[in-house]
């Protein structure tokens, strides 16, 4: 649950203290695991560092000066990104830089801690800032910990709260969910959702801007006030972004029971196609432009929400051959797509949306075969989706 943090300038200096100290707590853990090399004695894990940091507090009166709550916290993320890592799920944990990666982490949070002060405000206490008020949008229930970030000049503060789940209707129907860049979200019944970005006029500033920045001098004032005001634009667009989700998500969950989605791997889709010096790739250009657009629509965001929101609800199935294969007859044929929109089947004459199709491909459950036949596949989430797959038709 995220709020508008407005401090006053005194408070302000003090989280960006708290900001600067995490960060380098978390740039001194990585130097130190960085050094590691195979055959050497382990790195030394959360527990040692706890411990080197306490000596490193009493030894240094400006580390001490500094929440040891942030500090500590700071050693924590690093040791989390460092079991993503091992895990698979994320990249090898990187360097966090001045001005890109600025927030912390303070735990251990009670309900004392935060107050309302009226219909549209309340505070919340934060170590060595004391009070600091925030934009009460929605009630603040059974919060543990909190992060506080600063991006583009704003200050947030996320309060770690497990979401509660949406209740669908209850009939067991079934909708299937097609992710594109023209129509970012596609169902099976016909509807669909947009995901709004930057207008016309905000694009062009945009874009003139980027220009301009690449023909300043790095360090200087100038190139920092035209970052600042890139910064703006980006955090717009990408709140624009999460509101539509987050409404399309919940108006979802709300008037259905199951889905079904694509399984896509948009890390490896989104991937440049630049090549190498030797193999140098193709169609560079457009590639990176279809990248572009693919992570303006929110795809991943889209399907995360969607599970948070309806868990146990949600079914991946392989997108081969969706937006090839006929929802009518089955006919499979790669004409069958006449354009991006413009679906036209060769064997019946169907016509309809390319995106619309497909998502009652997907909506059906069956994964399509080259050469036009359909196998069952992608493993249902419970059995209560198993079986009211096998007695509602396609929503």
């Amino acid at each position: 649950m995220r709020y508008r943090l407005y401090p006053t300038d005194s408070q302000a200096q003090v989280l960006t203290r708290h900001c600067a100290d995490a960060r380098y707590i978390f740039n001194l853990a990585l130097e130190q695991w960085n050094w590691w090399q195979p055959g050497r004695r382990s790195a030394p894990g959360y527990l040692e560092q706890a411990r080197q940091l306490t000596e490193l507090r009493a030894a240094e009166v400006w580390v001490a000066e500094g929440s040891q709550m942030v500090q500590q916290q700071a050693l924590r993320d690093f040791d989390q990104a460092k079991r993503n890592f091992f895990g698979g799920t994320h990249h090898r944990p990187r360097w966090r830089i001045k001005g890109k990666d600025e927030g912390f982490r303070i735990v251990s949070l009670k309900p004392e801690h935060v107050q309302r002060l009226n219909r549209h405000w309340g505070q919340v206490f934060i170590p060595k800032a004391g009070w600091v008020r925030f934009r009460w949008s929605r009630p603040v229930n059974g919060a543990k910990s909190y992060r506080v970030t600063l991006k583009a000049g704003h200050w947030h503060i996320a309060f770690a709260v497990k979401p509660e789940s949406i209740g669908g209707p209850g009939d067991g129907s079934i909708l299937g969910i097609d992710r594109g860049v023209v129509v970012p979200i596609a169902c099976s019944d016909g509807t669909a959702y947009a995901v709004p970005g930057l207008g016309s006029s905000e694009v062009r500033n945009l874009k003139r801007l980027q220009r301009k920045i690449a023909r300043q001098k790095k360090g200087s004032g100038r190139r920092g006030r035209t970052k600042a005001c890139i910064a703006r634009l980006k955090t717009t667009e990408a709140r624009r972004r999460r509101d539509g989700i987050e409404k399309a998500t919940t108006d979802l969950a709300r008037r259905c029971d199951f889905f079904r989605i694509e399984d896509l791997h948009i890390r490896a889709m989104t991937g440049s196609a630049r090549g190498t010096i030797n193999k140098p790739g193709t169609r560079v250009r457009q590639k990176a432009g279809l990248n572009r657009a693919i992570l303006a629509s929110g795809w991943g965001l889209f399907a995360q929400r969607l599970e948070d929101k309806a868990p146990q609800r949600v079914e991946r199935i392989k997108a081969a051959y969706t937006s090839m294969r006929c929802a009518a007859c089955g006919c499979t044929d790669e004409a069958n797509r006449e354009s991006q929109a413009r679906f036209v089947c060769k064997s019946c004459g169907l016509e309809a949306n390319a995106d619309f199709n497909a998502a009652r491909n997907i909506a059906a459950g069956h994964a399509v075969t080259a050469r036009g036949g359909s196998v069952q596949q992608g493993r249902p989430v419970n059995r209560e989706l198993q079986l009211s797959a096998s007695l509602v038709g396609v929503g």
